[in-house]
């Protein structure tokens, strides 16, 4: 069975590449321009098996929907990866003190990002 991945991004360029490099991949992909619209999405959609969120986001950035999705009923237990051009010391740990479960930075090593998801 296909798992299907929500891609939160702000640039429509992140998510084509995104989605495009998963479904070569075999993987189902819905996307969200942003943290609200996503919220709004899980909040009737059954069947996500991971989140793929930007951490860099204007009106809500992935530090603050990453609680707000986690503490969702439906999302318990499905893995958040904070995707962010933010590489330096400490970021990857200020992801995961967000919630995150996983963390990759941009550019994206798909290697390690389908690694990520095949764990799931």
């Amino acid at each position: 069975m296909k798992k299907k991945i929500l891609i939160i991004d702000d640039d429509p360029r992140n998510i084509f590449a995104l989605s495009a490099t998963l479904r070569a991949k075999g993987y189902d992909c819905v996307s969200c321009a942003g943290a609200r619209e996503a919220i709004k999405l899980l909040e009737g959609e059954a069947g996500i098996d991971a989140i793929l969120i930007d951490m860099m986001m204007p009106e809500m950035d992935g530090y603050e929907a990453i609680p707000l999705i986690k503490a969702m009923p439906k999302m318990q237990g499905i893995p958040v990866i904070s995707v962010t051009a933010q590489a330096m010391v400490g970021d990857r740990e200020k992801c995961l003190d967000a919630g995150a479960d996983g963390y990759i930075s941009k550019p994206i090593d798909v290697d390690r990002l389908l690694q990520m998801l095949e764990r799931i």
